[in-house]
């Protein structure tokens, strides 16, 4: 009878053609790729700035041992002023802080921490490091930069998503509105392969090694969602998450849903996003109508515009600035992460992004999707062309310069 039943579980989980579902084909090319899938964790979704950063602040009033991050950047605003007053009490009850920040990522805000407010918070007791400080010639710093997001609290609570450390996630910005973005709290065995990546940048950058048995202990099962964790690393891993994306659209069999801010995909992936279109399945993106970088949306649009004469449904999404970045497939897998779809991320920049099979955490991101769709206009044959000549230009010219955008 126990066979009967297994067998019959077997069948159900086969498609009727004979094709394994696409989750189980893409869990078969991340094993073959050397990727880890971890079993039994929790994948909560925080959906705004103020819930994840309430989320972040609690979890931290938690940390008995210690508190690891890793940020693009770090704002020197009101919301990074209540991070550093917190950690500072933290250190003063005993815990262990460590912090990297991206030298040229905090340069690139409009307000960044300054020598001065470094040394400052060093002073705290808090271990504060920049990655690769921006010296003369200067220019031999723009590539690769540190692009991820994590966070580490006991080894026990991992976050990753698209939000670094500003007002603005919570606030928005006055000449785009809200900001739009989504963050990730895992919980169970996912969190230890997030914190391998922060160990190895942290020895890195400082040189100094952290004992893997004692700032990565290993923790029992928290739900029973399966994630993986696909890191770029270049020089070691340069094209992990460019093939992450491509086999997760190969790997399609009936829809794809794409949100992403700069959307000005490597050939590859455009290859990818062309095959599937052109084999029958429902393509979604989503795009923002406008963006806190000049050129790139233009750049975008125009791309947006030749996959939907190709057959693609490309939406404006025009409340605010979308920054999420995520791709669905068939409603069954999804990722969500700190990598753009453009050049930058896929073949320079350190990034990371989790991988989530799990039926109710990719239901959430859905319906997240769904929801924006109403905020949102879908291009129309002709749009384009209805745009200013200077913009079509700005467009054409933006995609020319994808290697580098």
């Amino acid at each position: 009878m126990r066979k009967i039943t297994l067998l019959i579980l077997l069948l159900s989980f086969l498609k009727v053609n004979g094709q394994l579902p696409s989750d189980s084909v893409e869990a078969n090319y991340l094993r073959k790729e050397g990727i880890n899938i971890t079993e039994g964790n929790s994948v909560r979704l925080l959906t705004n700035g103020h819930a994840k950063f309430e989320d972040m602040f609690q979890e931290i009033r938690r940390a008995k041992d210690f508190i690891h991050m890793e940020y693009f950047n770090f704002r020197n605003d009101s919301i990074n002023h209540l991070l550093t007053t917190l950690l500072t009490e933290k250190v003063k009850e005993g815990v262990e802080v460590r912090v990297i920040y991206d030298d040229f990522g905090n340069l690139s805000n409009n307000q960044p921490i300054k020598k001065h407010q470094h040394d400052s918070i060093a002073a705290l007791g808090i271990q504060i490091v920049k990655f690769d400080p921006i010296k003369f010639p200067w220019v031999n710093h723009i590539f690769p930069r540190d692009h991820r997001k994590i966070v580490v609290i006991d080894g026990r609570v991992g976050y990753t998503g698209g939000m670094n450390v500003a007002d603005y996630y919570i606030d928005g910005l006055p000449e785009i509105g809200p900001w739009r973005d989504l963050h990730l709290h895992l919980e169970g065995p996912v969190v230890r392969e997030l914190h391998e990546i922060f160990l190895n940048m942290w020895e890195e950058v400082t040189g100094e090694h952290l004992l893997r048995g004692v700032y990565s202990p290993e923790f029992p099962a928290a739900g029973e969602a399966k994630v993986a964790i696909v890191d770029r690393w270049p020089h070691k891993t340069p094209k992990s998450i460019r093939k992450l994306y491509v086999s997760m659209l190969d790997n399609a069999q009936e829809s794809i849903q794409i949100i992403n801010p700069y959307f000005v995909p490597t050939h590859q992936v455009r290859a990818a996003l062309k095959r599937a279109i052109d084999r029958g399945i429902d393509v979604q993106i989503l795009l923002s109508a406008q963006s806190d970088i000049v050129l790139t949306p233009d750049a975008s649009h125009y791309f947006g515009n030749n996959l939907a004469k190709r057959g693609a449904k490309v939406y404006l999404f025009h409340k605010g600035f979308h920054h999420t970045k995520a791709m669905i497939v068939d409603h069954r897998f999804c990722t969500i992460g700190s990598s753009n779809l453009d050049s930058r991320s896929l073949r320079c920049d350190y990034e990371v992004n989790a991988v989530i099979m799990d039926h109710d955490a990719t239901a959430q991101l859905d319906s997240i999707f769904q929801n924006d769709l109403t905020s949102s206009t879908l291009m129309q044959p002709g749009d384009w062309k209805k745009r200013s000549l200077g913009k079509r230009f700005v467009g054409w010219f933006g995609n020319l310069l994808t290697p580098f955008l």
